[in-house]
């Protein structure tokens, strides 16, 4: 939008900060190439558009925003005379796109020192060109380094979370081979006591009936439901009773099994009633194996479907066999990432998932939002766990308007004020050396507004930090790359 054009004076632009220092040529010079413009209140660019003007505010009061999802978001306002936006990167040329990143607009008559931007572009390199030169070392090396840091973040993350599965795996591995070396003693012994009652005195009719139990012991096992801990001693000691009575050797030590399997003494007066009383013992002991081998089989089935299950996390975390893009469920997401994290969030965080479970699928990057997920949930852990204390980590999903709402809420000591506004910039963190790079939250934001188009906000205060991701339910087009300048680059629009 074009303002009105009036006289450019040399003594007036010389008054702002920016041009204090230059000689009254070079001053003749900015007026010569340049022009002072006043606009009324609204617009004067937008995001996005060709940066072709480079624009000193002279008088008034200007306000600067960002695109996020379907907002526009203020990040400056200020009446301080000498700021400056637009055309700020002119003097790169072609090597980065030159159009703005803000949107600047005025609420009240406002007057600007406007240079064309090729102007700006040349004598930036005409006047300073040493200048020039740091400065296109600063950009250019400032997006290298941020961008092999945050590769070096991925890769702790990765080792974080390796750390993490093979704990998680170990677990169950080790449960499995426990229970197959205990099998396999059991199932010889099961053999042995086939001989043995083969060899005694139980009829055929007997061993139909025996075996008839057998089965019908085995299908309870499968059915048995589990008992407090009060009941289950209740019953032990009902159990060690009845075995005691009938003759049966270290009843104490049956006991436990049979009540794990679900068998009370009802059962046990059917097994009793089958055999006569010479041959229970033997045959008491024969379901008593029986029982075990299906426990032990039970924990080796429980064992190695909580490796599957490890292993269909792992691959929902990495996306590894998906498409890059796609429309995702974000619990799927959420509950494959707080799995993979589950070893480093600890006994000491009490995780609780209040889902809404009718919310849709959108169209996202899962592998990026999981590894948004990921940094999210690793901060309120570390929240928590600087208090001192157990704490909370409250994962929350809801329908917002046209958007999906997804909340991470940790009760923390929360985010002091003074640097609430700095947590997303590159670089800024406030785990101690060495615990972090400062670009967890950047990355975060990066993913979330500029390749899904949605918003990251939070709220905090102390008990109370919640960090909330909004993510449109029909996204447009895949955005540009994570890399790209976000909204907190606020350093480079205004000074």
């Amino acid at each position: 939008m074009s303002g009105q054009v009036m006289p450019c004076s040399p003594q007036e632009i010389a008054s702002l900060f920016l041009f204090e220092k230059l000689t009254p040529e070079q001053l003749g010079q900015l007026c010569g190439e340049g022009r002072v413009e006043r606009f009324e209140e609204g617009p004067v660019y937008t995001e996005g558009d060709p940066a072709t003007c480079f624009y000193v505010m002279i008088e008034g009061t200007v306000v600067l925003s960002r695109r996020v999802g379907g907002d526009d978001v203020e990040v400056s306002r200020t009446s301080q005379r000498g700021v400056y936006a637009g055309a700020m990167q002119a003097y790169l040329g072609d090597r980065v796109p030159q159009t703005y990143t803000n949107s600047m607009r005025v609420t009240e008559r406002t007057r600007f020192f406007v240079l064309p931007a090729q102007s700006f572009a040349d004598i930036m390199r005409e006047w300073f060109p040493m200048a020039a030169h740091l400065l296109e070392g600063l950009f250019f090396g400032s997006k290298n380094t941020q961008r092999a840091i945050g590769q070096r973040e991925r890769l702790l993350a990765l080792g974080s979370l390796s750390a993490g599965l093979t704990h998680e795996l170990n677990n169950p591995a080790a449960a499995a081979v426990r229970a197959t070396a205990t099998l396999r003693e059991r199932v010889g012994k099961m053999r042995h006591k086939l001989a043995h009652i083969s060899q005694g005195q139980f009829s055929r009719e007997s061993i139909a009936d025996l075996i008839e139990i057998q089965e019908r012991t085995v299908e309870r096992v499968a059915k048995a439901t589990a008992l407090s801990p009060l009941e289950a001693s209740d019953r032990e000691d009902e159990l060690s009773d009845w075995l005691d009575d009938h003759g049966i050797a270290e009843g104490w030590r049956i006991a436990p099994t049979f009540v794990q399997a679900g068998l009370d003494t009802d059962w046990l007066d059917q097994v009793a009633a089958s055999v006569s009383e010479d041959l229970l013992p033997g045959a008491i002991g024969w379901l008593n194996y029986t029982v075990e081998t299906e426990l032990l089989m039970d924990e080796i089935d429980d064992s190695t479907n909580r490796i599957s299950h490890l292993v269909d996390a792992a691959k929902q975390y990495s996306q590894l066999d998906r498409a890059p893009h796609r429309v995702v469920d974000v619990h799927e997401l959420l509950d494959s990432t707080l799995l993979m994290l589950s070893g480093k969030i600890g006994p000491g965080v009490r995780v609780v998932k209040d889902y809404d479970r009718s919310v849709p699928p959108v169209p996202a990057y899962p592998a990026e939002l999981n590894q948004v997920w990921t940094n999210l949930i690793d901060n309120a852990v570390f929240a928590i766990g600087s208090t001192g204390r157990d704490g909370t980590l409250t994962v929350r999903t809801a329908r917002e308007g046209d958007r999906l709402l997804v909340e991470f809420r940790d009760t923390g000591p929360g985010i002091p004020a003074d640097i609430r506004s700095r947590i997303f910039d590159p670089f800024f963190t406030t785990k101690p050396v060495g615990e972090g790079t400062g670009l967890g939250l950047d990355i975060s934001w990066r993913i979330v507004v500029s390749k899904h188009h949605g918003s990251l906000q939070v709220e905090s205060e102390p008990g109370d930090t919640r960090f909330q991701v909004l993510l449109p339910l029909t996204a447009p087009e895949p955005g540009p790359a994570s890399d790209s300048a976000s909204v907190h680059d606020t350093a480079e629009e205004t000074a």
